[in-house]
C-alpha cells in the first residue's frame, strides 16, 4: 500500500455555523445497483474549480474547515479528498497548484492502489477539468492550473480497469471523479457504503455516462457537501479538490 494517515473516521461534521454560498457545484444522493452514492457535478466553464494543500502560511490546510476559515467573503460548496498521500500528508505523485509544481509525476507500477497502473491525473483549467491516464497526460502535457495524480484509473476511455474482477471481494468506502473527454463536465462520487472498484468503476461509466474516471483514495475519502448538510470528518487529509462560491449567509447553531 502508498503509505498515508491512518484510516479517517467518516460521519457528519460536528461544527456549528456552517456558511452556506451561493448555489454552484449540485450535489445529490443517487442509488445504482443497489448501492448508494452521493455525487456533485461541477460546470468546469463556470464554477471555481481548484486543488488545496498549502495554505497561506506554508502549511498543510488538511480539512475543510481549514480553507473555509482562510477564505474571505467565499466559502466551500463542495470538496472532498483529492489523491494519495504520505504521512506527512504530501503528496505522492503530480501535484500542481496555481501553476507551480509541488510534486513531479511517477510514471512507474509500485505499490498499492496508486502504483496499480494505468494510473492518472486530474488536471483542472481555466474552465476544463479532466481525467487523463498519466502516461498520455505525459505524452500531451496538457496545460493544467491545478493537477493531482491517483490510481487507478477507474474508466479509460470507456473501458473499465483491466484489473478490475467483477467478483472482487475488497469492499472500501470510495471517492473518485469522472470526466467528458473534453472536460466540460466533471462528476466527484463518493460511496455511502463499501464498494469493490469493479462497482464503482461501473457506475462512473454505466450510470454516469463518463468515459473516464479517476479513483482519488479509500478509507480516508470525504464529502463536504453543506448544500446536504454533510461534512465529513476524522484525520487530516493531503490534496483537497473544492468549489468556492460567494457566501450568502450562515446557517444558524444548532
Amino acid at each position: 500500500m502508498i503509505p498515508r494517515l491512518a484510516l479517517a473516521t467518516l460521519g457528519l461534521g460536528a461544527a456549528c455555523a456552517l456558511p452556506v454560498p451561493s448555489q454552484a457545484a449540485a450535489c445529490e444522493d443517487v442509488d445504482y445497483e443497489g448501492l448508494s452514492y452521493t455525487i456533485c457535478e461541477v460546470d468546469p466553464a463556470s464554477d471555481d474549480l481548484r486543488l488545496f494543500l498549502t495554505d497561506g502560511n506554508g502549511g498543510l490546510y488538511g480539512s475543510f474547515q481549514a480553507i473555509d476559515r482562510e477564505i474571505d467573503g467565499e466559502a466551500l460548496v463542495f470538496a472532498m479528498n483529492a489523491g494519495m498521500y504520505h504521512p506527512d500528508r504530501r503528496p505522492v505523485g503530480q501535484y500542481l497548484e496555481n501553476g507551480e509544481e509541488v510534486m513531479r509525476l511517477v510514471t512507474n507500477a509500485g505499490p498499492g492502489n496508486f502504483g496499480m497502473l494505468p494510473n492518472g491525473v486530474f488536471c483542472i483549467n481555466d474552465d476544463t477539468a479532466q481525467a487523463i491516464e498519466t502516461l498520455r497526460y505525459e505524452r500531451e502535457a496538457p496545460e493544467c492550473r491545478y493537477a493531482t495524480q491517483s490510481g487507478p484509473m477507474l474508466v479509460i476511455d470507456g473501458e473499465l480497469h483491466p484489473r478490475f474482477l467483477p467478483d472482487s471481494t475488497s469492499r472500501n468506502i470510495r471517492n473518485g471523479v469522472g470526466t467528458t473527454d473534453s472536460g466540460d463536465r466533471a462528476v466527484f462520487a463518493i460511496a455511502n457504503q463499501p464498494v469493490t472498484f469493479h462497482e464503482f468503476g461501473s457506475f462512473f461509466r454505466d450510470h454516469l455516462e463518463l468515459p473516464q474516471a479517476l479513483y482519488f483514495d479509500g478509507n480516508v475519502s470525504r464529502l463536504h457537501a453543506p448544500g446536504l448538510g454533510r461534512s465529513d470528518f476524522g484525520f487530516a487529509m493531503g490534496p483537497i479538490v473544492g468549489v468556492l462560491a460567494p457566501v450568502d449567509e450562515a446557517r444558524p447553531d444548532g
